[in-house]
This record gives C-alpha cells, sequence and structure tokens, in this order.
C-alpha cells in the first residue's frame, strides 16, 4: 500500500516536472495553468485518519459501520465518512464512542488497538474529538444536574449549588494537558500530516432550556452551558499550542442544540430523540461537523 503510495507521488511528480518544462519551452499563461493544477492535485490528503469518540464515531446512528467493532458503536454517517467522501480520501476511521484520551494510546475494549496505532508517517490528514469523555465530564455532569434537576421539578440551580466549580476544574486541569499530550502524540507519529480537532456542537442553549426533553434545571442550563464552553476552550488552546486546527462549532451550533425542533437541532435530547444513544449528534449533526471541518481546512 505504501509503495502504491509512493509510486502516485512520484507520478505526480513527474508531471508536474513535465508541465513545467513545457511552461519553459512555450512561455504561456496556458502553460502556467498546465503546472499549477498537478502541484494543486499532490496537496489532496492520500491517508486520512480518524480518531476520537462518539461525536467522531457518530454513535447511535444509524446504519452501523461494519468493520468497526460492536463496542464503538461507529455509524457509516459519521463526519469522517462525509469528509472523505468530500476529498476522496483513503479513510481509515478507528473513532470509538466513550474514548478517552487515554484510549488514543491505550487499548479501549480487548482485540481493539489503541487508536493512534492507525497514524503513520505517510498520514495526510488526521480529524478527531476528544475530551469529553475525560473526568467523566459529559456523563457525569448531565447525570447530576439531570438528577438534581428532576428533584427539584426543574426549578432553581441545584447542580451548580452542589457542584460548584469542581468540573471546570476537572477541565482545565487535567483535559486540558491530555488533549495537549494527545496532539503531540499525533504530530510525532505524523508530522507532515494536517491535524483538525473538533469542538462540541451546544448541547444545551444559552438558557431556559426544554425540561420534558432534558430534565435539568432551567438555573443549571447556563451552568452546563459555561461547562462546556469551558472544555471547548481548553481544546482551542491545546490546538493552538501544537500547531493543530481547532474546528470551532460555537457559532454554527448556536441554536441547533437539543433543544430545538425536531427538523432543526444537531443534537438529540435525552428523551423524546431520535438517536439510540441520546444526547448525540444526529446524521444532520454530523453532516455539519464535517462542513465546518472542511472549512476551517481551507477546502
Amino acid at each position: 500500500m505504501h509503495l502504491a503510495r509512493r509510486t502516485r507521488r512520484t507520478a505526480r511528480a513527474a508531471l508536474a516536472a513535465a508541465s513545467a518544462a513545457a511552461v519553459v519551452t512555450a512561455g504561456t499563461v496556458a502553460g502556467l495553468a498546465a503546472v499549477a493544477a498537478p502541484a494543486s492535485a499532490a496537496l489532496d490528503p492520500e491517508k486520512y485518519v480518524a480518531l476520537g469518540d462518539s461525536y467522531s464515531a457518530g454513535s447511535g446512528i444509524l446504519p452501523p459501520d461494519p468493520d468497526a467493532p460492536l463496542a464503538c458503536l461507529r455509524t457509516t454517517l459519521n463526519y469522517p465518512h462525509f469528509v472523505a467522501d468530500r476529498l476522496n480520501a483513503d479513510l481509515v476511521d478507528v473513532t470509538c464512542g466513550a474514548a478517552q484520551t487515554k484510549d488514543l494510546s491505550e487499548a479501549q475494549h480487548p482485540g481493539v488497538a489503541p487508536q493512534l496505532d492507525a497514524v503513520t508517517e505517510d498520514t495526510d490528514l488526521v480529524t478527531l474529538t476528544i475530551g469529553g469523555n475525560d473526568n467523566s465530564t459529559f456523563i457525569g455532569a448531565l447525570l447530576a444536574c439531570g438528577s438534581a434537576g428532576v428533584l427539584t421539578g426543574g426549578r432553581g440551580n441545584p447542580c451548580e449549588r452542589t457542584y460548584g466549580d469542581r468540573f471546570t476544574e476537572h477541565v482545565e486541569e487535567s483535559t486540558y494537558p491530555a488533549v495537549r499530550q494527545a496532539l503531540e502524540d499525533i504530530r510525532a507519529r505524523a508530522p507532515h500530516a494536517r491535524v483538525a480537532i473538533l469542538g462540541y456542537p451546544w448541547i444545551v442553549p444559552a438558557e431556559k432550556g426544554c425540561f420534558a426533553k432534558l430534565p435539568v434545571a432551567v438555573g443549571d442550563v447556563p451552568y452546563l452551558r459555561d461547562l462546556q464552553a469551558t472544555l471547548n476552550g481548553v481544546i482551542e488552546k491545546a490546538a493552538d499550542e501544537t500547531g493543530a486546527t481547532f474546528v470551532d462549532l460555537a457559532e454554527r451550533s448556536e441554536g441547533r442544540d437539543a433543544c430545538a425542533p425536531a427538523g432543526e437541532r444537531w443534537v438529540e435530547p435525552l428523551l423524546f430523540g431520535t438517536n439510540v444513544v441520546p444526547v448525540h449528534p444526529n446524521a444532520r449533526g454530523e453532516s455539519a461537523m464535517a462542513d465546518a471541518a472542511l472549512d476551517a481546512l481551507g477546502y
């Protein structure tokens, strides 16, 4: 496979050289255009490796990926497949639901290789979402705030009063260095690859919420929103410090959260949603994440 890739690159280089010679001989604008075409094509990703957690795997969306381990709950309608189709890239998808940063370098399940094993020196593009499962940030906060909200009938801010800065401190003190290390490890394995790490689309709106679908007390909705903003903030910081591209979904996903109407939301609610796995992106959301990644990468 690697020999074939080198052969393709050699062929493109030869074609570029031949075109350049034609320019020198002809000295025309048309000749210049002929040179530009193969040079541009040579920059297109050939080997694309998708890493990450359930927001990259598209957990809960049908149909399942027949090549994925059952425990990973991966779909063929996740954003890596949309990106690969748009770029006509050779996709190696090792995304897996519930992955933490440690699962990039360790086996997440028996018989499932560490995700970083898929990243090699000839990798051209890497994308991922990671960090949301570290310290049980998403599931822990949602369960805690959901339980507290049910007990108060959706009134007040019982979760914030109970947990205070605990969740955000874990993100800043533990998740941030872990995400940064993960990006450094990717760079070490694929020094020439473009690396894009996506932020997480909004799960809750800025205020009010939707207690029937997402049983969080009205005063805790901004609390959870701030937690997610903190998480996306440390991911962006880690990306900036390691030379990766951060794909910011905050503006794009505004009004597309789990409380939005069924035909508009990108993330499904805890109750009365359409996904097998709740509080995760639907196919519309995964497609939008692909668009954002392609735009951020300049495609």
